[in-house]
């Protein structure tokens, strides 16, 4: 399609200066310039013509004008100075006029103004997608590290959700924002390093770190809300404000496709030049092999190719382990002479009616974390925090959060309840002090856990593994927490009643007393807090295992925690 000329786009800017300057009056013009032209391209016969115009005392306030120049429309976005900054800091108007220095633009006159309120609305956003990111995974923001351009294209999929006209011509805004990211970058670079300035971010290499003090504002739960609740003033303004001219625009530009529309067979996909950007492929966690990216969609099979073998001819069998709550896969790598074991573990989501007596079960004594995408977020973040505080917890070798998948060390060894129907299998004369001073040790490694201020919520006793020189290795972390949001009286209690699930009725009383002396011991020679112990015996905790263990073998338990005192 022919461009308009230079020397008509120079007519065209001196007709809107003259229609400007009758807009304002005899009131200064603050500045002027070319709003959304979403797609970045150069004025063509067809282009309908967006124009910002912020005057320093505008009566009305604001006000829309359509005006016809050379057989071409133009609107006009007429926005008094002031209110137009409080759509900058705080989002008055929706950021309907905020929005505006949001997508591509071009000043035609006041340029170094608009680019202030540029970085002073892309810090304020800036600020809501860390608040996002952090709520949406608490326990993966503390290892994420985050390269500018996610801020530029999830503001734009966030106006595109609300504005959902915009999404017709996404094939052009992602193109050209793709084809200028560079430019389109400076005003977040900006705005990243004032905030830099402000205690709020801090630079790492070319990605950006959430400070520690501002991590900590962005833990509120109600920050979230806050944020979301933002969604309907930016849906109501910039629908009123907007959509007549973009329908215009977008029918105007976009005639041939849009007609085509009406014929589409909706059984077929339709095809369009649509290039997605996943703002998510810029944000990383660490890993023990590297940053990776949350949009990170590997699967098992591929992470065996790729990380695995590395090209070599292998053998790969993959073994489904089960799992109620997760997919569970061996992978086993052999050739050469060489094996290597890997295991895979798949989050379901738990959103269907199966998973409701789950919650039951634990209704009022501990909240289950459902959504698949949280549980692997802990998962990952407590095993890399124990690891790296010294803990013996299997390696993280990958994850795919896209497909919710973790990659981890396979650990060679056998179960702690082993130990434990040994225990009780023996006869009198049979010696099980190895296996005591095993439940004894794990006693003591979840105390030195709980003084991290970490709970990690599913201790029975299968998610500690005895390799076989002695040393236990502690697994699932899913429904842990930290920072002293669980509760450690809950830890102890899974560990000692689902221990009980494993002891014979046969003298079981006898037996059951001496594996949870045998746990209590170690936890307080570790410095646990005998208040957690005696918290463990109460009716809160008991009542939640029966379904899993006997009475009378819960009883028992329960008065040993009950009875407990301190050491001396």
């Amino acid at each position: 399609m022919q461009k308009i000329s230079n020397a008509e786009n120079k007519a065209l800017e001196n007709q809107i200066f003259d229609f400007c300057r009758h807009v304002s009056g005899s009131e200064n013009i603050t500045a002027i310039a070319y709003v959304d032209n979403y797609s970045a391209t150069a004025f063509n016969e067809k282009t309908i013509v967006h124009v910002l115009l912020i005057v320093t005392a505008f009566q009305p306030r604001i006000m829309s004008y359509i005006k016809t120049v050379n057989e071409r429309t133009i609107f006009v976005y007429a926005v008094d100075r002031s209110v137009f900054e409080r759509d900058i800091e705080t989002g008055i108007l929706g950021e309907a006029m905020a929005s505006k220095l949001v997508f591509p633009y071009t000043a035609l006159f006041g340029e170094e103004y608009l680019f202030k309120k540029e970085v002073v609305l892309k810090k304020r956003l800036i600020l809501e997608l860390l608040e996002n990111l952090a709520a949406s995974f608490p326990e993966l923001i503390n290892r994420i590290q985050i390269q500018p351009q996610y801020f530029l294209y999830e503001t734009l999929l966030n106006r595109i959700r609300v504005f959902p006209i915009l999404s017709f011509d996404i094939s052009n805004m992602t193109n050209a924002l793709a084809a200028k990211e560079s430019t389109l970058l400076s005003g977040y670079i900006e705005a990243l390093r004032e905030l830099e300035a402000d205690g709020k971010v801090f630079f790492k290499s070319e990605n950006i770190i959430i400070a520690p003090k501002f991590l900590r504002q962005c833990q509120d739960p109600r920050i979230k809300i806050v944020n979301l609740s933002k969604n309907a003033p930016r849906t109501v303004f910039t629908s009123f404000f907007g959509l007549l001219p973009q329908l215009a625009t977008v029918f105007s530009q976009n005639t041939e496709a849009f007609l085509k529309t009406q014929k589409l067979n909706w059984r077929k996909v339709p095809e369009q030049p649509y290039i997605s950007i996943d703002p998510k492929k810029y944000v990383f966690v660490e890993t023990s092999k590297g940053l990776l990216s949350l949009s990170n969609k590997i699967d098992i099979k591929g992470f065996a190719q790729s990380m695995l073998l590395k090209g070599k001819n292998e053998d790969v069998d993959v073994e489904p382990l089960g799992g109620m709550l997760n997919d569970v896969y061996l992978i086993n790598v052999h050739g050469n002479g060489t094996q290597t074991k890997v295991l895979a573990k798949r989050f379901k989501d738990m959103s269907g009616f199966k998973w409701f007596p789950l919650t039951i079960w634990a209704l009022a004594t501990r909240t289950l974390v459902i959504p698949a995408q949280a549980r692997l977020a802990k998962e990952y973040a407590i095993n890399e925090f124990l690891l790296s505080a010294g803990f013996n917890v299997p390696k993280i070798l990958h994850v795919s959060n896209a497909e919710r998948l973790i990659f981890m060390e396979y650990i060679e060894g056998v179960s702690l309840s082993q130990a434990i129907k040994e225990i009780s299998a023996a006869q009198p004369e049979n010696n099980v002090e190895g296996q005591l001073s095993l439940l004894k040790k794990a006693g003591e490694i979840i105390a030195k856990v709980h003084a991290h201020n970490i709970v990690l919520g599913d201790t029975k006793p299968d998610n500690m593994l005895v390799k076989p020189d002695g040393s236990i290795y502690m697994i699932d972390f899913e429904q842990a927490s930290q920072n002293g949001n669980g509760d450690k009286a809950w830890d102890i209690a899974v560990f000692l009643y689902y221990a009980g699930h494993y002891i014979y009725p046969i003298n079981g009383a006898a037996k059951a007393e001496t594996v949870a002396k045998a746990f209590i011991q170690g936890y307080l020679t570790a410095g646990g807090d005998v208040k957690d112990i005696r918290k463990a015996g109460t009716s809160k905790y008991t009542r939640v295992f029966g379904i899993f263990t006997m009475w009378s073998i819960i009883s028992v338990i329960a008065n040993v925690c009950k009875k407990t005192e301190p050491l001396k």
